[in-house]
């Protein structure tokens, strides 16, 4: 019976296994790594930053009190 048992005992292959793994390790190059996430980064737009837009300067009138003064005599005949 312990003859059995040791025959049909489940062998831990994990050793090998890793010394495999290990073996054939490729690591890419940190600039392309770094290239290939910041391409996948911003495809939600959740991870877009917002937009700036440039903030206008509000516009000043090109016209006077006085324009405006003698506009009123003109059309309302205001003196």
């Amino acid at each position: 019976a312990p003859e059995e048992y040791h025959k049909k005992k489940p062998v831990n292959h994990l050793r090998e296994n890793l010394q495999y793994m290990l073996k054939g390790r490729l690591v890419a190059d940190k600039a392309v790594t770094e290239k290939v996430l910041a391409q996948n980064r911003g495809r939600k737009s959740k991870d877009q930053p917002p937009e700036k837009t440039e903030k206008k300067k509000p516009e000043g009138t090109v016209f006077t009190e006085e324009d405006f003064r003698k506009f009123e005599r003109e059309y309302f005949g205001i003196p």
